[in-house]
């Protein structure tokens, strides 16, 4: 929300229809067209608030206000994507508090005592924030109305986790009219036996930054909350739901609005994603970041890091990791003139103290630089910040999109961004990255479908209010947009694991959560005369089922770090965040507290290990890397294709002649041709993969016995993670050996003992789609990832409790848990947590779906499988080569061994210049 001071300081008309004054030869007039819509005092305090912004607006309002307040004025759902600091939230507040105080005005008992507005967000400080922007306009609107001598209450609050009771209490007593909360707070509040009579009023819901939920089961768990609280309210509530980076824009408005009648409800769309001027480009420290001595890279890169933040007022630094955001504020305050008092660092690990500190610093503009990973990248109001760095890849153009639009936090001001690539293969996604941004390419969001745990979880809290009809039950669940393809089958499967009907269940002390029978007649046992004889109907099981639901629900798992020990004598040795075994198998060797040490497996929370003088084969740090998105790895394929053919025709030049035409520096244009250059020249064109071939790399490792097979698929870690299992669990069939995998951003590499062959392209050419998914989930039997992701669908489900009876299992205890749980539910015929594990693995995880599509366009040749056999990797497999080699343990060892990778390249171009230059055909 814009910050003006005062009224415009020029002379302002007064429009006879409005009276509201303008400068007609400013403002279009379809802002006179908006402000009628305004009440009075309303239309007082925008001209007051805003006038002074008119040149930068165009007018009063930016074009997303422009366009939604008329529709959220008639009740119309909308979705507003515009980008951050176009003021879409005030948008939607405006229209809101315009009602709100004519009716209070216009009613002699004023506003009922309960909610008319619904205000949810993802993060409990992005509540804080709108919070505190809700009070600036009705405090300035209620204060003109006191100097009429009238007076107006509208009253809004915020509540989410961290409300105390005594608070909560209040709002019972004196309710907000406009209520700040989060996904799991509002699911809480319907099932609260007094405060849910408050939202019978609800008449607007907005949903802020829907991005951020809709691909993930908050928001899944939240649309069917949305589809509950229709069914609590009065009316239909109006929806509208604000996001600055979302695709497809038509998919993520039926995500906000859902269905009636098995039709989505009408949404309007108000798309002002590109209105604001973006200054983006790609700069490298140098233009070979294999042999520059890392140490002058990095003397590089903080010196124009210093100079950036030096040129500019308030500048907001993103890493890809909390450890990273650390060392670039440490490093700066080190080497430059910065403390405590004009830089800073923000990130979820910090107190919530610290963070909010930094958060009103930055505010103020009283910080030069504060650096950060993800925590500051939604919509908190930074004023203040004119630039935006982000080292190293966002992995997504919406990710950049959504950092990069923290400066310039107001319409008008030029959106600056600087990403600094510190890595040869980044180099090239950031490249292709920053190009997508200016096209106004956007990536999509994939929303989950059908889970089953957010689907028990919902039912049981619906069946715990009273008893329902189930039609009613399973209608609701269909509205949402998730669910609306939840067939009869899968119901069926939600409903045996909440009745507890498997054999055996009740023995692991997993209870029936809801009943379900059809209406006695009269005399009978199960008879409720408000439902006709012979009516199925649903209703809870258990005199503990409110407490037990409004204490376990929500969808963000716990996570733990797990303790890792020696098998032969029991030591401990440190710990490991347990994300990072999902990367492990058994076998692999990682570095733990400057020893070696082999992963032999799990139990509960515990890791055993033997120590080992093996070199490591997994990066401690591989983990933290956020994944590239699939829609950015296509984009990079493409983009390969176009460069591979513009080096055919006309060598390095033209692809640096074309590269120039992106928002690029020089270092990274000569940086990228020469890489590619040297790719085509040492290992041919179709060395290189694009959107119509995939390269695959056999490279015999002699001084470890190994054979790697580098598979440079660029469709993004979740579908190379895909991908690679499926081949891996294929590979090892065949080989009948140890085979290791390790999965990057730009393929995966596949290893076995050197006298093991496989024919990795033969194989990929040969899958059958129809059976990805049951190999893929033969190849998750056993793994650590699914023990994981049972234990965390296992407690969504609420088949784990994680509070009961005033005792409270910690996630290593839940782990525990769940395995003691894992093969009985194997066992049982299409129990819905065991199915759900399997779906959100295989589906949100490893991109099933665009796996199978590959492989369906490989068996229709509209993708070619290329295959070359070598003694060293080829350039673009330098990567990838990196992660399986040895001897990397440190950067310091990835960057050694980098350079004898290329060395080796250089050595070999070398011959075959001699060589083709001694041959007879070169003398004519």
């Amino acid at each position: 929300m814009s910050d003006g001071e005062g009224k415009p300081g020029r002379a302002l008309l007064c429009d006879a229809e409005t009276d509201v004054p303008f400068d007609p030869d400013t403002v279009d007039i379809g802002d006179g067209d908006v402000l009628s819509l305004l009440e009075p005092v309303v239309r007082e305090w925008w001209v007051d608030q805003f006038g002074a912004f008119l040149p930068q607006n165009g007018g009063f309002f930016t074009p997303p206000q422009r366009e939604a307040v008329p529709l959220i004025h008639r009740g119309e759902n909308a979705l507003i994507c515009a980008p951050t600091g176009s003021g879409k939230t005030l948008a939607s507040f405006t229209a809101i508090i315009n009602e709100l105080f004519r009716r209070e005005r216009e009613r002699d008992e004023g506003l009922e005592n309960s909610v008319y507005c619904l205000y949810v967000s993802p993060l409990k400080s992005l509540a804080n924030d709108i919070h505190r922007n809700l009070t600036e306009p009705l405090e300035g609107i209620t204060e003109r109305l006191a100097a009429r001598g009238e007076t107006c209450d509208i009253r809004h609050a915020i509540r989410h986790g961290d409300t105390d009771s005594s608070e909560r209490q209040k709002m019972l007593e004196v309710t907000p009219h406009i209520l700040n909360t989060t996904p799991e707070t509002l699911a809480i509040l319907l099932n609260s036996p007094k405060f849910k009579e408050k939202l019978r009023t609800v008449e607007y819901v907005v949903v802020d930054e829907i991005h951020s939920l809709a691909d993930n089961k908050r928001g899944t768990h939240l649309s069917v909350s949305l589809e509950r609280l229709e069914n609590l309210a009065e009316g239909s509530p109006t929806r509208i739901g604000c996001s600055a980076t979302v695709e497809p824009l038509s998919t993520m408005a039926e995500f906000l609005v859902g269905r009636e009648a098995g039709e989505p409800r009408e949404c309007e769309i108000v798309d002002t994603r590109f209105v604001r001027e973006f200054d983006l480009r790609l700069e490298c420290p140098t233009d070979d970041l294999i042999d520059t001595p890392a140490g002058e890279v990095h003397e590089r890169f903080y010196d124009r890091l210093h100079e950036l933040v030096s040129d500019h007022t308030n500048t907001l630094v993103f890493t890809n990791t909390r450890s990273g955001a650390e060392r670039v504020l440490h490093t700066l305050r080190e080497r430059y003139d910065y403390d405590e008092e004009n830089s800073g660092c923000h990130h979820g690990s910090l107190s919530k103290e610290r963070r909010q500190a930094v958060e009103q610093q930055l505010k103020d503009g009283a910080l030069d630089v504060v650096t950060t990973s993800t925590s500051l990248e939604l919509g908190i109001d930074m004023p203040h910040i004119d630039l935006v760095v982000q080292v190293g890849s966002p992995k997504s153009v919406a990710s950049l999109l959504q950092r990069v639009g923290r400066a310039g936090h107001r319409l008008g001001q030029v959106v600056e961004g600087r990403v600094i690539a510190l890595d040869r293969d980044e180099l090239v996604e950031c490249a292709v990255m920053l190009q997508k941004a200016t096209e106004g390419f956007v990536d999509r969001v994939f929303i989950p479908e059908n889970a089953q745990d957010v689907a028990a979880q919902q039912v049981y809290g619906m069946a715990i209010n009273s008893v329902r009809r189930e039609a009613e039950v399973k209608a609701t669940l269909r509205r949402a947009y998730p669910y609306r393809d939840f067939a009869d089958e899968a119901w069926e499967r939600l409903m045996s694991y909440l009745t507890a009907e498997y054999e055996g269940l009740e023995e692991k002390n997993v209870y029936a959560k809801v009943w379900r029978d059809t209406n006695d007649p009269p005399d009978g046992e199960h008879h409720y005369e408000e439902f006709p004889v012979g009516e199925p109907l649903v209703g809870k099981r258990g005199r503990m089922a409110r407490v037990i639901y409004m204490t376990n629900i929500g969808t963000i798992p716990d996570s733990f770090s797990c303790d890792v020990v020696t098998r032969g004598g029991d030591e401990w040795v440190g710990s490991l965040d347990e994300n990072y075994l999902d990367t492990l198998e058994k076998g692999d060797v990682f570095v733990l507290g400057g020893s070696n040490y082999e992963y032999r497996y799990r139990r509960g929370s515990k890791v055993y290990v033997d120590p080992t003088s093996k070199r490591p084969t997994v990066p401690s740090w591989f983990s933290e890397r956020l994944p590239l998105s699939y829609d950015l790895g296509r984009a990079v394929a493409s983009f390969q294709g176009e460069l591979v053919e513009r080096l055919e025709r006309g060598g390095q030049p033209a692809v640096r002649e074309w590269l120039r035409t992106f928002p690029l520096d020089e270092n990274s244009v000569r940086a990228i041709a020469r890489m590619f250059d040297e790719q085509v020249r040492y290992a041919g064109s179709d060395s290189v993969s694009t959107d119509t071939r995939l390269s695959v790399e056999e490279v015999r490792d002699r001084g470890e016995y190994r054979r790697h097979y580098h598979v440079h698929s660029l469709f993004g870690r979740r579908f190379n993670d895909g991908l690679a299992r499926l081949v891996a669990y294929h590979c090892s069939r065949r080989a009948n050996a140890n085979v290791q995998v390790t999965v990057a951003d730009n393929g995966f590499t596949v290893s076995m003992p050197l006298n093991r062959k496989v024919d990795v392209a033969g194989l990929i050419e040969r899958l059958d789609p129809a059976a990805v998914e049951t190999d893929l989930r033969a190849a998750l039997d056993g793994t650590d990832l699914l023990k994981r992701y049972f234990r965390i669908n296992a407690t969504r489900s609420l088949m784990i409790l994680k509070r009961y009876k005033g005792y409270e299992k910690s996630a290593a205890q839940q782990q525990v848990s769940s395995e003691m749980l894992l093969s009985f539910a194997q066992g049982l015929e299409s129990f819905a947590v065991m199915e759900e594990t399997y779906r959100e693995i295989l589906e949100d995880k490893l991109n099933l779906d665009g796996v199978v599509a590959f492989i369906e366009a490989v068996e229709r040749d509209e993708v070619s499988v290329a295959v070359r056999e070598a003694e060293t990797p080829s350039p673009r497999a330098f990567g990838l080569a990196t992660l399986m080699a040895s001897d990397v343990v440190l950067a310091e060892d990835e960057n050694q061994v980098l350079r004898e990778f290329h060395e080796r390249v250089l050595t070999a171009l070398d011959e075959g210049a001699d060589a083709t230059a001694d041959s007879p055909g070169d003398l004519d």
